[in-house]
């Protein structure tokens, strides 16, 4: 019985940290996205980041982006930043995108990956994205350009 009423208390203190924090937030439909599906772009840059977007058929086409730390990075607390975009544009893979819509950024100190950031509403639509991770005084940023056109 005591285990019982220890495990409640610890989990109504945890509850009550993190809405305290704010860690919970009331996200429009659109934010769900994961860091999973078909892979239509990927790229890295200087053996540290990888950008990666990924496609799901939910929501009339969900794009989302991630930020991943590689090699020497991985693991390691470092700034990093991932944002993907809806472009007005139906084809022109790697051209500049003109923005319809953007998920919010995500910006932190993370050890393994930024995001997911995502956008929905994307059949017959070109996404870009863009991150970046700042590592060893320099920031290794990559635009995707145009995808999934």
């Amino acid at each position: 019985m005591r285990r019982a009423v220890k495990s409640v208390c610890s989990l109504l203190a945890t509850v009550g940290i993190v809405l305290a924090l704010g860690v919970v937030s009331a996200a429009p439909a659109n934010a769900a996205v994961s860091c999973s599906g078909t892979v239509s772009y990927s790229d890295t840059i200087s053996g540290v980041g990888e950008l990666t977007i990924f496609y799901n058929s939910t929501s009339n086409g969900t794009n989302s982006a991630c930020f991943y730390h590689r090699g020497a990075a991985y693991g390691v607390s470092a700034p990093t930043y991932v944002r993907a975009y809806r472009c007005v544009e139906t084809s022109g893979e790697g051209q500049p995108c003109t923005i319809d819509t953007s998920s919010s950024p995500d910006l932190g100190n993370y050890a393994y990956y930024a995001g997911p950031r995502g956008v929905t509403g994307t059949n017959n639509r070109c996404v870009a994205a863009i991150g970046y991770i700042d590592w060893n005084g320099n920031r290794h940023l990559i635009s995707s350009g145009r995808q999934g056109c």
